[in-house]
């Protein structure tokens, strides 16, 4: 019988290609989740202290050597959870968008190192504490594995293993970004979106990954604020450029005000069209 990691080893292995500046590695039921050099314990994050300290000042600097300025400390923090969150979240929703597969993954199997050479965004190891599938998965039969009813349970089992692992690393940051609860919670939900909605276009599955998301967050799907939020623009010539409404900025502004996403919540209609044209033809 495979091993449990067996049942994710193919969505990392594509979000990897997709993606080559992230690696995903996978932890055997016996192996430590590695500390040290580079390497740092979720946990030793959601503990906040010293190991956070360090993490923070890798944006810090990193803001001061792009930028040549420094941002405040709030805006680092705000750099800092989405440097983490956004590929946290896709270790989750990869697996379930490609394979129907949701893992749950508490914070003491994860580790990140976010300067691996020549790795843009860094290395997570990751150990799932079993997983949830639908019937009729071959994975079903494989320790670990929990099956749920139909696809809205499944659903269901996303968003709360989601929540499971951002609930404490969003209390170890949200003192730092002078925010709480809904705030917090608003950031959460466009990582969550926005990670596989991205990814899924690099898979060239964009649309699919916007129906899915959808369902996934139709709104009142606590403690998710309001839904995935997209919407379609029209750019000069008729054609449609799909977009999104973030719930929360990033704060990027306060470092390059003339410098906005297109899916921020300041940025006009018209601005936004004008760079999704320009992402376009990039």
């Amino acid at each position: 019988m495979p091993s449990a990691r067996s049942a994710f080893h193919d969505a990392y292995a594509r979000l990897t290609k997709a993606f080559p500046g992230l690696d995903v590695r996978e932890l055997s039921a016996g192996e430590p989740v590695p500390k040290g050099g580079g390497w740092v314990t979720t946990a030793s994050l959601v503990e906040g202290g010293a190991r956070l300290d360090a993490f923070l000042a890798q944006d810090d600097a990193q803001v001061l050597r792009d930028h040549g300025q420094r941002a405040r400390p709030d805006v680092v923090a705000s750099f800092g959870l989405h440097r983490y969150a956004w590929p946290a979240c896709l270790l989750i929703t990869v697996p379930w968008f490609l394979h129907r597969r949701v893992p749950r993954l508490p914070v003491e199997e994860v580790a990140y190192n976010r300067t691996a050479p020549g790795l843009s965004l860094g290395r997570l190891a990751v150990r799932p504490a079993g997983f949830a599938c639908l019937p009729g998965d071959p994975a079903a039969a494989l320790p670990g594995a929990r099956v749920v009813a139909d696809e809205e349970a499944l659903r269901a089992e996303v968003r709360a293993a989601v929540a499971e692992h951002l609930a404490p690393v969003l209390a170890a940051f949200g003192p730092r970004m002078r925010r709480r609860g809904r705030a917090l919670w608003g950031t959460a939900t466009d990582e969550l979106v926005e990670g596989l909605w991205y990814i899924a276009h690099l898979l060239g599955e964009q649309v699919r990954a916007r129906r899915e998301l959808e369902a996934l967050l139709p709104g009142a799907t606590l403690p998710y604020v309001g839904s995935a939020a997209f919407r379609e623009l029209t750019g000069p010539d008729g054609e449609s450029l799909p977009t999104r409404d973030r719930v929360s900025c990033c704060m990027f502004y306060t470092v390059r005000p003339e410098d906005t996403c297109a899916t921020c919540p300041r940025t006009r209609d018209a601005d936004r069209v004008t760079k999704l044209l320009a992402a376009t033809t990039s």
